[in-house]
């Protein structure tokens, strides 16, 4: 049987209420929609269990939307010594760029320029460092052709990669080549979609008040309602929320803070500008070409204790940090005037206990079972987010007596591949004459994306590279239900708050054209 992947008011009712009446268990219900949760929804659906995700807010909205946008071949874990963390980081980057969503991950040259700001230690260090990532690329079976080897880049090439880079007694640089998402909660709801085509049933706006083995009380926080969803076995994957379900986890919370600037204030650049920490052979910052005109700098890696927002204020600090080590390799320095937008997200890092600098405990995920019998997947990355699913998704069935299929993620398209059973009909030819920005996030389904029943829906918003047609799909196929949606999730827009100022009476004209259409309902 096939199912549409459209996600939307209409059917998110439809769904819920066909799960709060069901007079039998569903075999997995799973809470939390973030990279972890789609990724194991779309796990269980296709092994052919009867597959529910529950969120509280919307898809992508906790820690998955405020990554460094990289699927990370496990580079810096290799400095570590950290093995099989660095292995299965490359191992699964090639999945990702070459079956499930080549779309919408390419390859980024990263640029560690030789110049003054680096003492020779550490540019050996990083040259050694960047030819043990060319071994762990082959030994991970990813061609060159995807992610092409390292190499030397003479200071013509290193200035034309990234112009703002400093001048100081430049050598030219070592550039290593990583996997570029177009954007981590695009992918979050491409796969969540991928997922509804296959069967499962993808719920926002649905609160787990309790979870136990066989069962989670949740409230409908659209109308309010509340009820009972039984089922065989239950996953909480809400990340660094985690405890809240189960206050035997501990979690510890890391902050990563990134700035935004206009790629024009550092030369519109074309590869990452990666700059090692003073003293530091495994810390980095860099500067990422993004979506919009835009450019990322980030990370920071720092312990954030106390209660958990729903979304982290970015403090003075990280932003002080920023701004002051890579002012050290730039020729023109930034400064608090230059920053058009900030974003900063919590890793849910597993507490062992044993102290130390958070940018030093584990990366590793691990699933925990309650006194209660339900299970909680926590801590891994997001590049690992499909071998977490599976690892974890084994045991489970393992524990719960359920019988399924054997996975099937490693060699799964997501909806816009062109290896997707929906697209392999849609060839380059129709994606000529659409827009780029809309093809890069939409890969063969672009075409489906223009034909939105909406005025001018080829007409970007005021001031920027999102169309019209892009404003209204988000409504009728990816599930959103606000402005807050479609600014913050889907087109990201919202990163930048005098972008979303600009463009938010549009979207609302829009929203409320395709609401009169349709049963869309709009919350606030």
């Amino acid at each position: 049987m096939k199912f549409s992947a459209a996600l939307n008011a209409a059917r998110r009712r439809n769904d819920l209420d066909e799960v709060m009446n069901a007079n039998e268990p569903v075999d997995l219900v799973i809470i939390g929609g973030g990279i972890t949760g789609v990724g194991t929804a779309l796990d269980a659906v296709t092994r052919g269990l009867n597959t529910v995700l529950i969120e509280k807010h919307d898809l992508g909205f906790g820690t998955s939307r405020w990554s460094s946008k990289l699927a990370h071949g496990g580079l810096r874990y290799l400095a570590k010594m950290d093995l099989q963390i660095a292995h299965n980081s490359a191992v699964e980057r090639g999945i990702l760029m070459t079956r499930t969503a080549p779309h919408l991950i390419h390859s980024l040259p990263q640029v560690t320029a030789l110049g003054a700001d680096t003492n020779l230690f550490q540019k050996s260090a990083m040259r050694l460092g960047f030819i043990a990532g060319d071994l762990l690329r082959i030994s991970a079976g990813t061609s060159s052709r995807v992610l092409p080897h390292s190499h030397y880049a003479s200071p013509k090439q290193t200035l034309a990669l990234c112009p703002a880079v400093s001048r100081d007694r430049l050598r030219g640089a070592w550039v290593n080549y990583d996997g570029q998402m177009v954007d981590d909660a695009r992918i979050v709801s491409a796969i969540a979609r991928t997922a509804a085509g296959y069967g499962a049933k993808i719920l926002t706006r649905v609160e787990a008040l309790r979870m136990s083995a066989h069962e989670v009380q949740v409230r409908d926080t659209v109308r309010g309602q509340t009820g009972v969803i039984p089922a065989r076995a239950v996953i909480n994957a809400t990340g660094v929320w985690a405890a809240g379900l189960d206050t035997d986890i501990h979690i510890r919370p890391s902050r990563g803070t990134h700035l935004i600037f206009s790629a024009e204030r550092l030369g519109n650049p074309r590869g990452s500008l990666t700059v090692p920490l003073p003293g530091s052979i495994s810390r980095y910052l860099f500067i990422l070409p993004a979506p919009h005109h835009r450019v990322y700098l980030g990370l920071t890696d720092e312990d954030n204790p106390g209660p958990i927002p729903d979304v982290p204020e970015t403090p003075d600090a990280d932003i002080d940090f920023l701004l002051r080590n890579i002012n050290l390799a730039l020729e023109q320095p930034l400064s608090c005037d230059d920053v058009i937008g900030t974003f900063t997200g919590l890793r849910p890092l597993i507490d062992n206990g044993g102290g130390g600098a958070a940018a030093d405990v584990s990366r590793k995920h691990a699933l925990i079972r309650s006194c209660e019998g339900a299970f909680s997947v926590v801590g891994g990355k997001y590049t690992e987010y499909r071998l977490m699913a599976e690892q974890c998704l084994d045991r489970v069935l393992a524990a719960s007596g359920i019988r399924a299929g054997a996975c099937r993620t490693r060699d799964l398209p997501i909806i816009g591949a062109h290896r997707h059973p929906d697209f392999r009909g849609v060839s380059r030819d129709a994606l000529v004459g659409l827009p780029k920005p809309l093809v890069r996030r939409f890969g063969r389904e672009a075409p489906l994306v223009a034909q939105a029943e909406i005025a001018r829906p080829l007409e970007y918003l005021d001031g920027t590279d999102v169309t019209r047609a892009e404003v209204a799909f988000a409504l009728t196929h990816e599930g959103a239900m606000n402005v807050a949606d479609i600014l913050q999730r889907r087109t990201r827009l919202g990163l930048v708050k005098d972008d979303a100022s600009r463009v938010d009476a549009e979207v609302q004209e829009i929203i409320a054209e395709i609401a009169e259409k349709g049963n869309y309902d709009v919350i606030a």
